[in-house]
């Protein structure tokens, strides 16, 4: 299949940045917020689905984790292989289409089985997201502003889970989980339709300055853009991705990372509802504002801030974010043991503050890093890892591990215990991005051939 884009408008033709380039990234954005709210979702819904269909902690785990990871992660990399040949905005736009689908299809679900089925097919849809729109940020943004623009894109996490968890909890307390499924799931199709629409397929590489002198025409004028690299082979590909210590760096460690995030995160549900006894309003209109604001600053945050400390030090990419998961670590603990609804909340805020700054800085790293035909596919692969380990078996972990605990000290306790070792998660993390710092300003310059800082 041929790659279109070379007929497409070129559109932003160099490197500044366009009214248009930030309508593509809000329009991306808001992909990503439904991505987030069709994967939350059951997580909000959890204690009514594990009720009405008598599932176990183990069980839902597994339908919240490894269910969607499956084939989130294995159809990640033949996705991004057509997105690094062919029509990004297109295959966003069909992806958006089939998991808002079968999104709605899940409140048909009869039983553990057919929700099964239901969550493999959200993540067969969500899998052909941030590969292609990773992808397409960059060739919108000069490498100088990706972690800010990529930390704009990361909004979509906080903002899909506040909306999930306003929208979630009331349809759940009025409607019923049933409708819940249906109501979130309908408007994906209707956005996956103004996509197509109205953005733009951009110019591969246009803003990442001029190309190495050898692959510039011969008598072409100082500055001159050589033409797009062709595609590689899959083996060529991750060969060279995989010789960055940067790359591997950075993989590993927002693996961890969200291991933490993904375990918190789709056990929060059930942990205010088992521990302080909270209805489904208290809990989630709490944690809608917590996510919005603190979860959605953070992230917004750690994108901006690398970006100003590069100018002195790429290292920033790495180091900031894991000084942020060292944060995480009290912050979480306190939060898991508060004695209160008031104190959980409250610590709850400097932990989702924390949780999000290695997003833009960690997208951004692995785009500019990555060769221009080879952007979708080096997103794919570091999404493999990243949700194969963190969504496919961190709240798998968990709800295991509260099985197992609960056993001699109690379904509360049981909980709170397996969620404490997530921290183990955390520091690794952070180890991980210090070490990632120390390669960043070689991998940078070999990158981009500018001397790093």
């Amino acid at each position: 299949m041929s790659d279109i884009s070379a007929d497409a408008p070129a559109r932003p033709d160099d490197r500044t940045t366009s009214g248009y380039s930030y309508y593509v990234l809000g329009v991306l954005t808001l992909v990503y917020t439904f991505n987030f709210i069709d994967r939350q979702i059951i997580a909000i819904l959890s204690p009514a689905i594990q009720e009405d269909l008598g599932l176990s902690d183990s069980m839902m785990g597994l339908l919240k984790g490894l269910a969607f990871a499956m084939l989130y992660t294995v159809m990640g990399i033949p996705i991004a292989w057509l997105a690094d040949r062919w029509n990004r905005v297109s295959i966003v736009s069909a992806s958006l289409a089939v998991w808002s689908g079968f999104t709605a299809l899940s409140g048909f679900a009869a039983n553990a089985a057919q929700l099964t089925l239901a969550r493999i097919g959200v993540g067969i849809g969500e899998a052909g997201c941030s590969p292609p729109a990773h992808a397409l940020i960059s060739d919108y943004f000069p490498k100088e502003r990706r972690a800010s623009a990529l930390s704009i894109y990361s909004l979509g996490i906080p903002f899909g889970q506040m909306f999930a968890f306003l929208a979630g909890g009331w349809v759940l307390q009025t409607f019923g989980w049933r409708n819940a499924f249906f109501i979130v799931g309908a408007p994906g199709v209707v956005l996956a339709i103004v996509m197509k629409l109205t953005v733009r397929e951009p110019k591969r590489g246009a803003l990442d300055g001029p190309a190495p002198a050898t692959g510039v025409p011969a008598g072409a004028g100082p500055g001159a853009l050589a033409p797009p690299p062709p595609p590689v082979s899959y083996a060529e590909g991750l060969k060279r991705l995989l010789s960055i210590p940067t790359y591997w760096g950075v993989t590993i460690g927002v693996t961890l990372a969200s291991f933490t995030a993904y375990g918190i995160g789709l056990w929060v549900v059930d942990f205010y509802r088992r521990t302080y006894g909270l209805s489904y309003v208290e809990i989630t209109t709490p944690l809608a504002f917590l996510n919005g604001a603190a979860y959605g600053l953070g992230a917004y945050l750690g994108g901006r801030i690398a970006d100003r400390c590069a100018r002195k030090d790429k290292g920033a990419y790495a180091w900031l974010p894991g000084a942020a998961m060292l944060v995480t670590i009290p912050a979480g603990v306190l939060n898991i043991w508060a004695p209160t609804p008031f104190w959980a909340f409250f610590w709850a805020a400097p932990f989702l503050l924390m949780i999000g700054f290695y997003l833009g800085p960690s997208f951004s790293l692995v785009q500019t890093l990555a060769p221009v035909r080879l952007r979708a596919m080096a997103t794919a692969f570091f999404f493999l890892v990243l949700n194969l380990v963190a969504l496919g078996f961190g709240p798998l972990w968990v709800g295991a591990l509260s099985d197992f605990f609960a056993a001699s000290h109690g379904d509360v306790t049981g909980l709170r215990i397996a969620l404490t070792t997530l921290s183990i998660f955390s520091l690794a993390s952070a180890l991980v991005f210090f070490w990632t710092a120390k390669k960043v300003p070689a991998d940078w310059e070999k990158a981009t051939g500018e001397a790093a800082a």
